[in-house]
């Protein structure tokens, strides 16, 4: 998913998500799952110095690569804790985010739960989750391409079709749902798409599992790559307020 954000559709969502954050100079902002630290330099230098930017992440080989990557701005600080059990003092965030975390995690609810104990009345807070059943991959053979995304649905990821549920989790969270968008990463390279979607190592686990037939699975991959390529899917981005 790291190489599906640096792409145009990626780096357009997160552009999009920052802006109706409407952040400023001194607040406290709060990146909920920052892996390598990838946003956080870019949240910093919107509330500058007299601001504070926190990540929150679980795994420590995340956590050093956003320690790394953040060394030189000393209002960023890297804590290391669980999405269910934040370390942040109530109500002490203006504004949060979660980018692709809540798909993963065990309880989504109970995770913006969390973020709304974290902020503070009148914080805005952005959320960004893929919807996978929204998956495309053409194909010659449609019926494995429909397979393929409903094995990815069913198997592959926690919570696949979050995006279509996000500002129904947010409200029963206790949020008010200010804005819904949606966005469509589309990959035309074979290579990119296959990196970043897992399509030769998922569908060899479908395969596996006696999901896809295993010469139907291993035709429809090798054939991929044999002319024009398109995959895609729906990305859904909620802005709501505390």
């Amino acid at each position: 998913m790291l190489r599906a954000a640096a792409g145009d559709a990626g780096r357009a969502y997160k552009q999009q998500l920052l802006d109706l954050l409407d952040l400023q100079a001194g607040q406290t902002v709060l990146d909920v799952g920052c892996g390598p630290g990838t946003d956080l330099p870019a949240l910093a230098q919107r509330v500058g110095d007299g601001g504070t930017v926190i990540g929150v992440d679980r795994d420590p080989d995340m956590l050093a690569r956003a320690r790394e990557r953040t060394n030189d701005l000393r209002r960023v600080e890297i804590r290391e804790g669980d999405v269910h059990a934040l370390p942040v003092e109530p109500g002490t965030v203006d504004r949060a985010k979660i980018d692709r975390v809540l798909m993963h995690v065990a309880d989504p609810v109970g995770a913006l739960a969390q973020l709304q104990r974290a902020t503070r009345p009148g914080a805005r807070i952005g959320l960004a989750e893929p919807d996978w059943d929204t998956l495309i991959v053409d194909a010659e053979d449609l019926e494995t391409s429909r397979a393929f995304t409903r094995y990815t649905t069913a198997e592959v990821v926690r919570h696949a079709t979050i995006g279509r549920s996000l500002a129904r989790f947010a409200e029963q969270a206790g949020f008010c749902v200010e804005t819904v968008l949606a966005t469509t990463p589309v990959f035309r390279d074979f290579q990119e798409a296959d990196h970043t979607l897992g399509l030769g190592r998922n569908m060899q686990q479908a395969i596996n599992e006696g999901r896809i037939d295993r010469d139907r699975g291993h035709r429809w991959f090798a054939d991929l790559p044999q002319g024009p390529f398109y995959a895609s899917f729906t990305l859904v981005s909620v802005i709501c307020s505390r």
